[in-house]
């Protein structure tokens, strides 16, 4: 079992779909097949960058795609509903069963209110997650805005950059302060940014954020 036959796995995109959709009614951004897709391959990006070896990054693409099933039943403790599912759903195939306990630890840790990252797939997982913050996960009208849509809205471009040789894993954001302040985008997103700091710990790294230019973290 591949990340291919996982994406294109029509039980595991139902679980995706019914999750975004239950989000949806409840007023949150894009939680789609979208954002799961980035996430799994922004971590594999941070592996490869960091030269960890193919078993590993393919470990991290399943993860992070995999990784917001648990909203198809509940948005609290997702991350917990998710790992178990996922352990389910692959136990039905020849994944063997070392990597099926790491992608599960993997998501019932990606939460930033109690997970942790204990490994290098968990790790890319949790910082490939917390920096996907982009104006097209928005799905509200503008009128409807919340905090969290016009925080997301108002980046108009982001980046992360990992330097294997400083140690270093960057998010570069253009924020659009007329939209967010930076107030605004910390009082949303400090409890991610510090989760991705101690996630890049496990790779010896430290982890910052350029806003506009300025560094920030």
């Amino acid at each position: 079992m591949n990340y291919t036959e996982i994406r294109n796995n029509e039980e595991i995109r139902a679980f995706l779909k019914k999750g975004n959709d239950n989000l949806g009614v409840l007023g949150f951004t894009d939680h789609s097949t979208a954002h799961c897709a980035l996430v799994a391959e922004r971590a594999a990006d941070i592996l490869k960058a960091l030269e960890y070896d193919e078993h590993t990054v393919e470990l991290a693409k399943i993860a992070g795609f995999m990784h917001d099933i648990g909203n198809a039943i509940t948005r609290s403790n997702h991350a917990q509903y998710g790992a178990i599912l996922a352990y389910e759903l692959l136990k039905e195939t020849d994944m063997p069963l070392d990597d099926r306990l790491t992608i599960m630890s993997a998501i019932g840790n990606h939460d930033e209110k109690d997970g942790v990252a204990v490994d290098p797939v968990t790790a890319a997982l949790i910082i490939a997650d917390k920096t996907d913050v982009r104006r097209s996960r928005v799905v509200s009208k503008k009128e409807e805005f919340d905090i969290h849509d016009r925080v997301n809205y108002a980046v108009t471009d982001a980046d992360v950059e990992v330097d294997k040789e400083n140690r270093s894993i960057v998010l570069k954001l253009e924020l659009d302060e007329s939209i967010c302040s930076m107030y605004e985008y910390f009082e949303i997103f400090l409890g991610r940014m510090k989760m991705s700091k101690s996630a890049a710990a496990v790779f010896g790294a430290k982890f910052e954020l350029i806003v506009n230019g300025r560094k920030v973290l």
